[in-house]
């Protein structure tokens, strides 16, 4: 499986990206594609994901109602469109896929990862 991420950049705060992440390779029925972020000095956290059969979504808190997950079957992509943008959104976003038909927050149940688009969000 191959996951390519792009569409950061820098903003202003209050702006809005939207970052893709594209998805090859090997197939499945029933898997979650996720986002996680890493802060310069601080480890990955969680920041959205979505089950792609029954398209149920989960999100951190620190972006419920400014972030929202979707995902476009036909190109095998995953979005996130974010909007509000604060400079504490300032990260490395990665995106991930889970063969675990469960929205995961944690890190160890994704199984394969992209490697990276660059958000920074400029005061």
């Amino acid at each position: 499986v191959q996951l390519q991420a792009f569409g950061g950049g820098l903003v202003q705060a209050g702006g809005f990206l939207r970052l893709s992440c594209a998805k090859s390779g090997r197939t499945f029925s029933d898997y979650v594609m996720g986002w996680f972020r890493q802060a310069p000095g601080k480890e990955r956290e969680f920041v959205a994901a979505i089950r792609w059969s029954i398209i149920s979504t989960a999100y951190a808190d620190s972006v419920k109602g400014r972030f929202t997950i979707s995902r476009d079957s036909a190109k095998n992509t995953v979005y996130l469109q974010m909007n509000s943008l604060k400079p504490e959104d300032t990260a490395l976003y990665y995106c991930a896929v889970g063969l675990r038909p469960t929205l995961g927050r944690l890190e160890r149940l994704y199984d394969y990862w992209g490697q990276g688009t660059k958000v920074t969000v400029s005061s």
